[in-house]
């Protein structure tokens, strides 16, 4: 329900203040996370195909079967993993202006000589801007609420990985997806 102001006008209920609460949850989705692959690595080594090494004979050749590419697959988690933590998704150069090209729409296939009367119907591409960060934005740069910036080709914001997925980060997010998807 809106809340009254002083003056009586009614202000909207803003549901992107609590997207900063999302932030305090950081270090607990990581250690979920870690938790997840411990669980996982006592069961399988620990518990199942470690033992069974020392049996010898064909069981010890079955756990070394399983057990190589399971910490294979596990060395790929973990790197994919902090990789998309630790990479910053890229955000909007300061100084970043669009080419005459992008604010005529000229590299739009649709302008050319065969759609001009096409173009003439057409309003003219205008430029974006953010008015959270005070900057233009290129196309596909969305504002993060709860990173508070704009980031590049920005996918989603991530709980589980405490970043934004964008330009720089996203093919680390796809390796760990798949590695988790098989290592789990």
């Amino acid at each position: 329900m809106p809340t009254m102001h002083r003056s009586g006008a009614a202000m909207a209920w803003n549901v992107f203040k609590f997207c900063t609460a999302l932030r305090g949850l950081g270090s607990i989705m990581i250690l979920l996370v870690l938790g997840v692959v411990g669980v996982t690595y006592y069961a399988v080594v620990l518990t199942n195909y470690g033992p069974a090494l020392y049996d010898g004979g064909v069981d010890s050749f079955n756990a070394l079967l399983v057990l190589v590419p399971f910490h294979c697959l596990l060395i790929m988690l973990l790197w994919s993993y902090f990789s998309v933590v630790l990479t910053d998704p890229g955000s909007v150069p300061p100084t970043w202006r669009p080419s005459a090209d992008e604010e005529r729409g000229e590299a739009d296939p649709l302008n050319g000589q065969e759609f001009n009367s096409v173009q003439k119907d057409l309003a003219k591409p205008r430029v974006r801007y953010c008015r959270k960060c005070n900057q233009l934005k290129p196309p596909r740069c969305h504002h993060c609420s709860v990173c508070g910036r704009c980031v590049l080709k920005m996918d989603h914001h991530c709980v589980w990985v405490v970043n934004c997925v964008g330009a720089l980060n996203y093919k680390y997010f796809l390796l760990f997806l798949v590695s988790f998807f098989i290592f789990g």
